[in-house]
């Protein structure tokens, strides 16, 4: 009689064995318990994040949405997206701001569900981004009849009806009518970013230098993270404007003083900013000279992206976006009040926080017996830091768009027409 197998369970942290010295039937063992291991963890996260919806709508199974309006707005909302998987809805949590937003819009009852509402958004930030300009579409229940709809005076208080199901860093701040046509997205103008840092010791006039080399219309293929797997095989942007300077231009500029960059384009791509903030920081840091930007612009003599760490997401903010309507966004004067001190309260706790740290800086610093400490927007640099500096020219570079292409189209993830790939090439 064979010998049964047995299957030893690995501890966390322990690594486990050369699975090249399994047998086939050790192998398939390994293979079913994992199986199995994986199924009861997809119950677990499914039961968990079901019960977290039970509370999402009672009034739905009686609320008659026949016996209302509509009327197509858009809603402007900031939220602080620091400990948020980022914006747009995902399948394996409930832990975006997108999800808490129709959870409150269904909540109370002012829509049916997504599909139905004709629901667009300005912009999809990551995971850890925040917004104080986010923007979307969507058709809304109303509480005046269609030739009514002008006296917006009378409509219902929208954002004060949401914030009281929001969580407490999602906030609706104001909204404004809209034709149903209209959308967030396609019909935005310009999107507004900014990203905070601290002055350490930084040459500011350097990066002030290099970001000139950013304005107008350029190929930033250099400056992304290339999304050809989805179709995005044009990289050419235009910005608008760049600028940096102090948060609160009276302060007294020392080593902690807070700066913001401002960008401002019709669109960006996938991770452009954090890129662009990567290679300023370099500069910033006296590494690199402001004419690299233009060496990375060039992608006819520089087709490849040389291996670098873009900057971190937490400073990064959708700060606002432009659109062609007549009317005015609609502030409600009790709701925004509310929403003032509700922001007021997290800033006193957050200030406490930061010069508690501070101070216990400052202590210890005076026991240090070198100052050879590292400058601030390091911190902000993702990835492993090497002991030797190379130059970004010198690095080892990605694979260009055209091998990028080449590899989903054999994959068959990807068809370009003929037109399209000669522009590429």
């Amino acid at each position: 009689m064979d010998k049964p197998l047995t299957i030893q369970v690995n501890r966390p942290g322990k690594i486990c064995e050369n699975l090249e010295d399994l047998s086939k039937e050790e192998l398939l063992v390994r293979i079913k318990s994992l199986q199995a291991h994986n199924f009861q963890l997809k119950n677990i996260l499914s039961k968990t994040l079901n019960e977290k919806q039970t509370g999402i709508s009672k009034c739905q199974k009686s609320f008659d949405f026949t016996r209302y309006n509509t009327r197509h707005i858009l809603l402007k909302i900031f939220y602080l997206g620091w400990d948020y998987q980022g914006f747009a809805v995902q399948e394996n949590t409930n832990d975006t701001i997108e999800h808490h937003l129709f959870n409150a819009l269904i909540r109370t009852c002012l829509i049916q569900d997504r599909m139905t509402s004709n629901y667009h958004r300005c912009g999809r930030t990551d995971k850890g981004v925040s917004s104080f300009g986010q923007v979307i579409s969507i058709t809304i229940r109303s509480r005046l009849c269609e030739a009514d709809q002008d006296k917006l005076e009378q409509e219902m208080n929208y954002c004060k009806m949401l914030n009281r199901v929001l969580p407490k860093e999602i906030r609706c701040v104001s909204w404004k009518p809209a034709p149903k046509e209209f959308s967030a997205r396609f019909d935005c103008k310009s999107r507004t970013y900014k990203y905070f840092f601290p002055l350490g010791n930084l040459n500011i006039q350097n990066m002030k230098e290099a970001a000139k080399h950013f304005l107008g219309a350029h190929d930033f293929r250099n400056f992304c993270k290339m999304d050809v797997g989805n179709g995005v095989v044009e990289f050419i942007r235009n910005v608008e404007k760049i600028e940096i300077g102090p948060v609160f231009p009276e302060q007294n500029l020392e080593e902690y003083s807070m700066f913001v960059i401002t960008i401002k384009s019709g669109g960006f791509l996938w991770h452009q900013i954090r890129c662009m903030l990567g290679i300023l920081f370099l500069i910033g840091q006296n590494k690199e000279s402001p004419t690299v930007i233009n060496e990375l612009l060039n992608v006819k003599d520089n087709p490849c992206k040389p291996d670098y760490n873009m900057a971190s997401e937490i400073p990064l903010n959708l700060y606002s976006a432009d659109y062609e309507l007549d009317v005015d966004w609609q502030y409600e004067e009790e709701n925004l009040r509310d929403v003032v001190e509700d922001l007021r309260q997290m800033w006193s706790f957050s200030a406490i926080k930061s010069n508690m740290m501070r101070v216990m800086i400052d202590d210890l610093t005076k026991e240090l017996k070198t100052s050879d400490i590292k400058c601030l927007s390091e911190n902000f640099i993702q990835g492993v830091k090497p002991k030797n500096y190379m130059p970004l020219m010198k690095r080892q570079k990605c694979a260009s768009l055209e091998k990028k292409i080449s590899h989903y189209v054999k994959r068959c993830r990807l068809s370009i027409n003929p037109s399209e790939e000669k522009e590429s090439k």
